[in-house]
């Protein structure tokens, strides 16, 4: 009897985030039996994990489950069943004590502010309308004209400048435009002061998952696993051999080597091209270096008493503290709470990895969240009885002057290996919400599974996509800010 045919090589999945997880569960569902996939760190989810630390659960910023894809919405749905909350979304702004509605209620927000400030308001809101800036190249300058400069200093510099560690004057303006475009002053005190309906860019209400986002996650790769998709944690893809335009293995750190026959990888952009054997040119390895990360970091503070604030989150642009963000995971779901009469309360930090306080050890972050917390007005520090830190880098693809450039030189040089699908946030480079990220899991399942050849990259172009959008098919933008030079004679 002849030898029957070698199986075919089977599809390698790099990454158990939700791009990568979402990938193989479409590939099983297309009929592929042949899918690994492989995973760094020791649990799925990517920054969409729920982590826990004494019986709480907790996210690594908010995550919420909110789409305009129908095919994701319906996987959500699949996977999760009635395990899939229905939550309503509160967030406000924490700005020196005072609380402020987010999207802005201008007669309440002045009201918050006093009637100096808010004369001072008003004065600066003058001047914009009667001089605006001539251009409007920058997020400052963008802002400025439709809100006045003293408000874009209240409400709209240091919060952005926190998350993105670059100053307003060189972030273009293009940014500004897509996120709050709806939040015309003088059209909403004429609103206000007149009546009609209230412009709004944010939906009131969201799913979400009862144990947190990682539920998602963890039961995706559970059921993946009963269905004989192998899901392999802590077991990184250091080497991608590559020859003649298909990439033909991968080698994991523990020493073992996969044949692949599809490759789809998640894994940030910059790494997959260090791991290419043999390597790629100078030039593209070169573009990969200057591919810029901001990192992010989680302290929870476990606090004694429940009911702290009803908001989900808090974005707090205080200048003279260093915390962006504050979540308050049992108004997410109570389940998530080991006690119901404690508060579990995420303290969230935008920082680079040679920051102090990315290196500190973490009983030092904790007092340091801790002592934040209580300049805030949100505890005394007395009150805070544990606490933990979570980092993850390279959370979020930051868009300096050169990151175009050099995703376009390394694009054009994985085009031609025909078997590799580029995938997720970090797998592309791009900001992307979490139901953008599985939709090129999904189109990616399509191309290898089917005769389809969806453009990946074509994910989540669109330039006006936001919350309250009508929706325009399977894509949209969620835009991060695109750095600038300085403008001449600014700060």
């Amino acid at each position: 009897m002849p030898d029957s045919a070698p199986a075919p090589a089977p599809v390698v999945v790099v990454g158990a985030g939700p791009a990568g997880l979402t990938a193989a569960w479409e590939l099983d569902a297309l009929g592929r039996t042949d899918v690994q996939v492989f995973e760094a760190d020791a649990v799925v989810g990517g920054i969409a994990r729920t982590n826990e630390y004494r019986g709480y659960r907790y996210d690594l910023g908010g995550h919420r489950f909110f789409t305009r894809v129908q095919r994701v919405q319906q996987l959500w749905e699949e996977i999760l069943g009635d395990e899939l909350l229905v939550r309503p979304r509160l967030s406000r702004i924490l700005y020196r004590g005072a609380w402020f509605d987010y999207p802005l209620r201008p007669l309440r927000a002045l009201w918050s502010l006093g009637p100096l400030e808010s004369l001072r308001v008003g004065a600066s809101l003058l001047r914009a309308r009667l001089w605006p800036e001539p251009e409007e190249r920058t997020f400052d300058q963008w802002v400025s004209n439709r809100f006045g400069r003293r408000l874009f200093d209240i409400f709209f510099r240091t919060y952005t400048e926190k998350v993105w560690g670059i100053p307003c004057e060189e972030i273009g303006a293009e940014w500004a435009a897509q996120r709050i475009k709806d939040l015309d002053l003088v059209g909403a005190l004429r609103t206000a002061l007149l009546g009609g309906p209230r412009a709004t860019s944010l939906i009131e209400e969201f799913h979400y998952p009862r144990l947190g986002p990682g539920q998602m996650w963890e039961r995706c790769a559970d059921l993946l696993e009963r269905r004989g998709v192998a899901v392999h944690t802590s077991t990184p893809v250091v080497t991608i051999r590559h020859a003649a335009g298909r990439v033909h293995s991968a080698v994991t750190a523990d020493g073992g080597e996969h044949r692949v026959g599809h490759l789809v990888s998640s894994m940030p952009l910059s790494s997959l091209i260090d791991a290419m054997d043999p390597p790629a040119p100078a030039a593209v390895r070169l573009a990969a270096r200057t591919l810029r990360y901001r990192d992010f970091l989680t302290v929870l503070l476990l606090v004694r008493g429940g009911d702290r604030f009803p908001d989900n989150w808090l974005y707090v642009h205080a200048p003279e503290v260093r915390v962006g963000r504050v979540q308050n995971f049992g108004n997410w779901s109570p389940d998530l709470l080991a006690d119901p009469n404690t508060s579990a309360l995420g303290l969230e930090y935008f920082v680079n990895r040679d920051d102090p306080l990315w290196t500190a050890p973490d009983e030092e972050v904790v007092a340091f969240a801790t002592q934040e917390l209580a300049a805030i007005g949100l505890a005394d520090a007395s009150d805070v009885f544990d606490g933990c830190v979570a980092r993850v880098p390279k959370a979020y693809p930051v868009y300096d002057g050169g990151w175009r450039a050099a995703v376009d030189t390394i694009r054009g040089w994985i085009a031609p290996l025909e078997n590799l699908h580029v995938v997720g946030r970090n797998g592309q480079h791009r900001y992307n919400n979490q139901d953008h990220s599985m939709l090129t899991g999904i189109l990616a399942a399509e191309n290898i599974a089917s005769s389809t050849q969806h453009d990946l990259w074509s994910v989540n172009v669109e330039a006006d996509y936001h919350e309250g959008a009508t929706p325009r098919g399977d894509s949209g933008d969620r835009l991060v800010p695109r750095r600038v030079s300085r403008v001449a004679g600014r700060a």
